[in-house]
């Protein structure tokens, strides 16, 4: 038996077993253009004239058959029938090209605007210029394959690239791309977009022809024998040995492509069983995700996840099949990151970005389990693979630690949607008040119990959407009912989508509520509907809103104190401060655990993910604290009860802040004098706001602070006094100083307190006590505002300035201290600035490469302000110069400057110099001088050892700038030319160099 030959990739395997040859009498083997063919074009049509029924039949069919169906089903399809077919199945739009080669799509076409440099470099912008500058040649459509050859233009650093680019396509989608450019990555790269893109807009242009079985079918022997060795004939190098295997395997009876009938095509489209879908290269997603994790968040590693993200709920909001397979491609790295194996042995939290990327995943794989479009055997794929991701060990928990009392991130999701197998309902009638079995996926639950689809699981809230549809006629009864049906205790239905539905029909009914205006005999409805809530016991009434799990909970008891208020006030405190509490009981719940106080996490099952559930839930508290904070402006001992009513109640720091935003906005109104009352209710929320967030950290804790100032400005000078005394349990060392002292003593803040001399004294008095405590406490980053808010006072000023040189032995960078110094400088402090500057060269190392160091300039700097005060000064510094520097350029410039003025001549008037220049032969610029040459000595034997023939050039003015030194001491021509002569035996295998330097030098 012949060696059995690896078929070529083909769709699927093609035969004419009922092949009649007078079938296709007058039947063209030849090929036509794409646009060809009387019928008219569609979108490439000239005219105007309605489409033929053969136009609109074959994209139809080209949309949503397979063309094997298409064989199957018709004994003979005509030419020009096979022909509109394969014309229709090429993608129409460009939406979805773009959106598999670019990361920012905004869903636009690809005509739209977008010229920014990052948009140029992206694959569809880039393809797109391409089509336009005409780089796309030899076009050619065979069947349900399109290829064609692109040529990249050279550059100045790159040649001309000419790559041979291949499309396949099936149902209006690609489904196989190859280039020859090599690119790896997960988009289509430039080429296949321009090849993509002018089958697109210039369909007319394309030669098509049928599926090359369709033209080998036409084919007698002599015209098969004759096509096979031309073909082998021209690319013999490439298939002839191919060509051979295939030939034994055919002319091998018992071999394996003789069992097997027809033979393979890739031109003639897809099969009944292929799926159809964008291609997408899997590889290639699994490897940039393992790579961007394995950077750990930096490099711009984050971003580019969440730009895959992205690209998911992209592909999601197009209902592409491509979002799920590319999120669960990114599920599988994650699953598989050593850093969780890591974290779960050590017991330790990840960090807060993995953490965000963990987030925005379960949000992504909670929009596909809750996607209603996709069908149940899909479902239950993505099911199994979550009970399966569920059981790994490594699986992360829930809010990103490993310890022993927290779900799993899996167990957020409704319990149901990980059980495997599917049962009927039985008992329809019953099901509203008992829960259900297991009964399989959520959306199998959801299509066998239309009640939910109908209802939301409450038959209370049906019919009062409708008495309420009728006008004023049904009105009480409607609002009973719906009061009734609000707060009554009952079970919500299983599935998290069938409660989404139930939160937004309470929602839709609230909101109808509110239109209704209250007479009496609503107001005693009202009344009773609350009573009866709040003598209920803590786990039926208005405590069942919490434990059914139904979301509007605070919503309803808004409405319910907005409803209330003007008629019965403190009934409408009552029902809201009681609604406040709910979150944290300090009795038990109904699940019976006595362990731990319990939080909200505790007493909600965990059918709701945790960022859904508790922010959600807490964002709701907000705004009904906020309701109440309005409706308390001027009234002290309520606003007391609901600051402590919030305080206890609401854990969140970026919801107490919000409140806090919002009672000052409220105390502050432009038509009205403030109410100092609630502007200090603003202020102990924002302090609140302050302690919970000192020690974690908060992307907006600078707005916070700034806010806090603001406030504390309008409740009045004490407030910031206060705020400033005691710092340390609100505000770090630098926030304190930056911002808080910093603007008390500004002139805005005097102005708006209308501050005597005495209170402006008092006020920056506190300013100061607060800006050396926090220079004690973090030197480096607060020893110049402390200097700079203690300038007027000299006793404050002395101190801050001793607790700078106290750090500046160990606690303070050599930056921090040549930042000090320049402002002692300029400040009219120049022998204090020369000290630190000493001081700052101490802990400076500049070696031999590093001649754009930042720190270049400071030292430049010191060197000419020792300069300035005179020789005494710039002799102490040259020592420490020498000792930090060993750049040579750096030095050379050191010495230029030195030697052009002298010393002491800038200095203060008082102080005396001699007017002479110093000399190069004696200290302290003889020391500096033979440093420099050294470090020249020592540079070019560095740059020598590594040196390519590129950086030549650029070595032979390194040595002219050398010379110039050199030959600044008095015998520096005799040590230039031996260090010269060293360098040609040293190193006479570089002869190309040295050549080049005795051309310069001799």
């Amino acid at each position: 038996m012949a060696e059995r030959v690896q078929q070529p990739p083909a769709k699927r395997l093609c035969c004419r077993p009922g092949y009649n040859t007078n079938c296709r009498q007058g039947q063209r083997a030849g090929g036509a253009l794409c646009g060809g063919s009387g019928a008219a074009q569609g979108g490439s049509s000239k005219t105007h004239s309605p489409e033929s029924l053969l136009d609109i039949s074959a994209r139809k069919v080209a949309e949503k058959w397979p063309f094997q169906r298409v064989e199957e089903r018709f004994e003979r399809i005509p030419e020009p029938v096979q022909r509109r077919i394969v014309y229709w199945s090429f993608p129409r739009s460009e939406r979805e090209i773009c959106m598999y080669s670019s990361f920012n799509t905004g869903g636009e076409e690809s005509g739209t605007s977008g010229e920014n440099s990052d948009e140029t470099r992206l694959p569809f912008r880039r393809g797109i210029a391409l089509l336009e500058s005409g780089c796309v040649d030899n076009v050619l459509q065979v069947g349900f394959h399109l290829s064609g050859t692109v040529t990249e233009p050279a550059t100045a650093s790159e040649p001309e690239l000419v790559c041979s680019v291949s499309v396949s396509f099936d149902r209006c989608k690609i489904t196989a791309v190859t280039c020859g450019c090599g690119n790896k990555d997960i988009f289509y790269c430039a080429h296949v977009v321009a090849l993509a893109l002018y089958r697109v807009r210039k369909p007319e242009q394309v030669k098509l022809h049928l599926p090359i079985s369709e033209t080998l079918f036409q084919m007698n022997r002599d015209q098969l024998q004759k096509f096979v060795q031309y073909l082998i004939t021209v690319h013999h190098t490439e298939v002839l040995p191919t060509a051979q295997k295939l030939a034994d395997e055919i002319l091998s009876t018992n071999s394996e492509i003789n069992q097997v009938h027809g033979a393979p095509d890739p031109t003639a489209g897809a099969s009944v069983d292929d799926e159809n879908c964008w291609h997408l290269d899997e590889e290639q997603v699994q490897e940039q995700v393992k790579l961007f994790l394995s950077q750990g968040g930096y490099h711009g590693s984050g971003k580019q996840l969440n730009l895959l993200f992205s690209k998911v709920r992209e592909m999601l909001k197009m209902r592409d099949s491509n979002g799920a397979r590319m999120l669960t491609l990114i599920t599988e790295q994650f699953m598989g990151d050593p850093r969780l194996a890591l974290w779960r042995q050590q017991g330790t939290t990840m960090t807060d970005k993995y953490r965000q990327l963990w987030d925005e995943l379960g949000a992504l794989w909670m929009c596909i389990v809750l996607n209603p479009h996709c069908k149940s055997e899909q479902k239950a794929v993505w099911l199994r693979q979550l009970r399966r991701w569920n059981s790994v060990d490594v699986c992360p928990w829930e809010d990103g630690n490993h310890g022993n009392e927290l779900p799993n991130l899996t167990h957020a999701l409704p319990h149901e949607l990980l059980l495997k197998g599917m049962t009927s309902v039985t008992n329809m009638e019953g099901w509203v008040g008992h829960p259900l079995d297991p009964i399989g996926t959520l959306f199998s639950t959801l299509m066998e119990t239309g009640r939910v689809e109908e209802d939301g699981g409450n038959p209370h809230l049906f019919p009062a959407q409708h008495f309420l549809d009728d006008g004023q006629s049904f009105v009480a009864l409607a609002v009973e009912t719906a009061l009734i049906g609000l707060g009554q205790q009952r079970v919500m239905p299983d599935g998290l989508y069938a409660q989404e539905k139930v939160c937004r029909n309470e929602e839709q009914l609230l909101a109808k509520l509110q239109e209704v205006e209250l007479d009496d005999t609503l107001v005693k409805i009202f009344r009773k509907q609350a009573v009866f809530l709040l003598e209920a016991g803590p786990y039926s009434g208005l405590g069942e809103l919490l434990y059914r799990e139904s979301v509007p909970m605070h919503t309803f008891a808004k409405y319910l104190f907005s409803s209330l208020l003007p008629h019965d006030a403190p009934l409408a405190y009552k029902i809201a401060l009681r609604a406040m509490r709910l979150p944290v009981l300090e009795s038990t719940a109904p699940s019976g655990d006595l362990s731990r106080p319990h939080h909200i996490v505790s007493v909600v099952h965990n059918r709701y993910p945790r960022w859904f559930t508790l922010s959600h839930i807490e964002s709701q508290q907000c705004e009904l604290a906020s309701t109440m904070l309005t409706a308390a402006k001027g009234d002290g001992r309520k606003l007391e009860t609901v600051l402590e009513s919030i305080q206890k109640n609401i854990h969140s720091s970026s919801h107490i802040f919000k409140l806090a935003q919002d009672a000052f906005k409220i105390a502050t109104l432009m038509d009205s004098l403030p109410d100092i009352t609630l502007l200090k209710v603003s202020l102990e929320l924002g302090l609140q706001v302050m302690r919970m967030t000192l020690s974690t950290l908060n992307w907006r804790r600078r707005e916070m602070v700034r806010w806090l100032v603001t406030c504390a400005t309008e409740v009045g000078v004490y407030a910031l006094d206060s705020i400033m005394q005691s710092w340390f349990t609100l505000f770090t060392p630098t926030e304190a100083t930056s911002i808080v002292a910093t603007t008390v003593m500004s002139n805005t803040t005097i102005v708006r307190l209308h501050l005597d001399c005495h209170q402006q004294e008092n006020l920056a008095s506190s300013a100061r006590t607060l800006a050396l405590q926090c220079a004690m406490k973090d030197p480096q980053n607060c020893a110049l505002s402390a200097l700079t808010l203690c300038e007027k006072d000299h006793i404050a000023f002395e101190t801050a300035y001793q607790i700078v040189l106290d750090a500046a032995a160990t606690g303070m960078s050599y930056t921090q201290l040549f930042t000090i110094a320049r402002y002692m400088e300029h400040r009219g402090y120049p022998m204090r600035a020369y000290k630190l500057a000493t001081l700052a060269m101490t802990h400076l190392n500049l070696s031999y490469n590093q001649d754009t160091h930042p720190a270049i300039n400071d030292v430049l700097w010191a060197c000419a302000l020792s300069h300035s005060l005179g020789k005494n000064e710039l002799a102490a510094v040259i020592p420490l110069v020498v000792k930090s520097v060993k750049c040579a350029t750096v030095l050379s410039d050191i010495l230029r400057r030195c030697t052009l003025t002298t010393p002491g001549m800038v200095a203060l008037h008082s102080r005396r110099n001699s007017g002479k220049l110093m000399s190069l032969d004696k200290a302290p610029l003889r020391q500096l001088l033979d440093a420099t040459i050294g470090a020249y000595i020592n540079t070019t034997h560095s740059r020598l050892t590594h040196i390519s023939p590129r950086h030549y050039s650029e070595f032979i003015e390194f040595l002219s700038k050398a010379r110039e030194t050199f030959l600044m001491a008095h015998d520096g021509h005799i040590q230039f030319t031996q260090f010269i002569d060293n360098l040609k035996q040293i190193y006479k295998g570089k002869k190309k160099l040295m050549m080049l330097v005795r051309e310069r030098f001799g």
